[in-house]
């Protein structure tokens, strides 16, 4: 059902740290029903700060499921990763439930009674609407913007192309751009 393709970067990925890992990710596997397969992508990188960071991304049909962390601990981190990926799997079941009302759209992907037992949490709403003007500037003007502001993020209209660009903060500190087409 679920392939794993392990790889470290500045960590020789051990035959027991590959088990661990594998053992961990594969309880996912009872959300999902017989006939998906997918390969989980498990990256584990160590820093020189001895920390270490967990990336697991499993694409599948209809979505990709990605979690990552970072910590002292390389097997704390791949619990808590397994933990994010089962919320994301709650989450995402709950949103199709409620797009469609009907168990079968979900059945699809998950095995239903499995997630039904996770959705004890209440599902996210939108409590507050903002309404924003485009101002046409430049990527550095955009960055200035949105570090007056203080958020992590800051959408602009680009004053050269004339389309809608996101800048963001990234989780690294440095600075990512999403461009429109």
């Amino acid at each position: 059902m679920i392939r794993f393709n392990v790889r470290g970067e500045n960590i020789e990925v051990t035959e027991s740290i590959r088990d661990y890992v594998e053992k961990k990710v594969s309880k996912i596997e009872k959300y999902f029903g017989e006939n998906i397969e997918g390969t989980a992508h498990i990256n584990l990188k160590v820093y020189p700060e001895k920390t270490a960071k967990v990336e697991v991304t499993i694409p599948l049909p209809n979505i990709v499921l990605r979690a990552e962390n970072t910590s002292q601990d390389l097997y704390g981190s791949i619990d808590l990763v397994t933990d994010k990926l089962e919320r994301q799997i709650r989450k995402h079941k709950t949103k199709l439930n409620r797009r469609h009302r009907q168990k079968q759209s979900a059945a699809e992907i998950f095995i239903v009674d499995s997630v039904d037992a996770l959705l004890e949490e209440e599902p996210e709403k939108i409590v507050r609407t903002k309404r924003v003007s485009l101002k046409p500037m430049d990527t550095e003007e955009a960055i200035l913007q949105m570090d007056l502001l203080g958020h992590n993020f800051f959408i602009y209209t680009d004053a050269e192309t004339d389309e809608t660009h996101i800048i963001y903060r990234r989780s690294d500190g440095n600075i990512g751009l999403i461009e429109t087409e």
